[in-house]
């Protein structure tokens, strides 16, 4: 059975170790979600994107850019869910989350999974709105499919956090993409595909 709480903070102090994802919480309410998305990809964001791809075990991969929606839409719905790069993110996810429940209960990481999920789905909803107005995407899949990958970029990068791991874990760069404006979509053959 859930607790209820009077304050959302409340649920960062349950345990010691959800008290450093309090910070990432606040933070993607007020980042400018998918704000540079099909903009050219600036020295910073192809370092973290190298560096993501190196940490994930594809050094060999380059950034791609995707220009348009079209594009993006293409690579997200096409990304091969059996592939090495995908098969390498759920063996990193699956051991982020093992090792967080050895320190928080499962009820207690579920209720602050859903908090962080509802959170950044709100924020990342309006910042896909916003960039599809700007983009003239008329295409509602476009802001549930970015506003998706924001949810499951922000969860993995709370797990890093509490697992204690540092900022050069591959989910924490990812992250960072995601800081910068971009929809990082994922690596297909030799490209790490970004819009």
């Amino acid at each position: 059975m859930r607790e209820e709480f009077e304050d959302e903070d409340d649920i960062f102090e349950m345990t010691p170790a959800l008290g450093v994802v309090k910070p990432l919480c606040d933070l993607v309410t007020e980042m400018r979600w998918f704000s540079t998305v099909s903009e050219p990809i600036d020295a910073e964001t192809r370092d973290l994107a190298e560096r993501y791809c190196e940490g994930l075990g594809f050094p060999d991969t380059t950034p791609a850019l995707l220009g348009d929606w079209e594009d993006a839409a293409i690579a997200a719905e096409s990304g091969d869910y059996n592939s090495p790069a995908w098969e390498a993110e759920e063996q990193m996810r699956a051991y982020l989350t093992e090792e967080a429940l050895t320190q928080v209960d499962p009820d207690t990481l579920e209720i602050v999974m859903a908090h962080i999920a509802a959170t950044v789905a709100e924020a990342a909803t309006l910042g896909a709105e916003e960039a599809a107005n700007y983009l003239r995407i008329d295409d509602m899949a476009f802001v549930q499919a970015a506003t998706g990958a924001a949810v499951q970029a922000v969860h993995l990068a709370a797990l890093v956090l509490i697992v204690g791991l540092d900022e050069d874990h591959p989910f924490s760069i990812r992250f960072h993409l995601f800081e910068r404006g971009r929809w990082p979509i994922g690596i297909m053959g030799q490209s790490f595909n970004i819009f």
